[in-house]
């Protein structure tokens, strides 16, 4: 995979210490991880190497859904943590499940003086599967997504 072809990335300084960032964006995810007026619904998190990462995603349409179903590659408390569609382990590590793959997702805390650099990104399989994620809206979804995770953070 090239990731300089396939990688979308977006960022944004928040500012908090990466502690609360971190807190936030683990312990309050659904209130961050979508733009509104969309919602998530988390199914599980499972935060370690290997665990189950699931949720679904509703809009604000009747019928508008949709499911992420995959795992944990690397869980760094307060540094980064990516996830992978390309397996699932529905009933925990060890039974996995391979699926049709999508990206590997990094979400990643950078100190940057008092403050955090967030930079959340997607990695993809293809350039299709990358414009396809572009077509779909990554930037201004993500960039959404980092906005609200930044209110949240500040505002606390």
């Amino acid at each position: 995979m090239n990731d300089a072809v396939n990688a979308l990335s977006v960022e944004i300084l928040i500012d908090a210490p990466p502690e609360k960032v971190w807190d936030a964006m683990t312990r309050r995810q659904a209130e961050w991880w979508c733009p509104r007026p969309w919602r998530t619904e988390i199914i599980a998190q499972e935060w370690r190497a290997g665990g189950r990462c699931a949720m679904v995603m509703r809009g604000p349409n009747a019928g508008e859904e949709h499911a992420s179903e995959g795992i944990f590659l690397e869980v760094t408390p307060g540094v980064r943590f990516v996830t992978t569609d390309c397996v699932s382990t529905v009933t925990g590590a060890g039974d996995w499940t391979p699926q049709q793959p999508f990206m590997i997702g990094i979400w990643e805390l950078i100190p940057e003086g008092g403050a955090t650099r967030y930079r959340a990104s997607a990695r993809h399989w293809s350039a299709e599967a990358r414009k396809q994620h572009e077509d779909m809206g990554f930037v201004e979804g993500w960039q959404a997504c980092a906005r609200q995770l930044k209110e949240l953070v500040e505002t606390a």
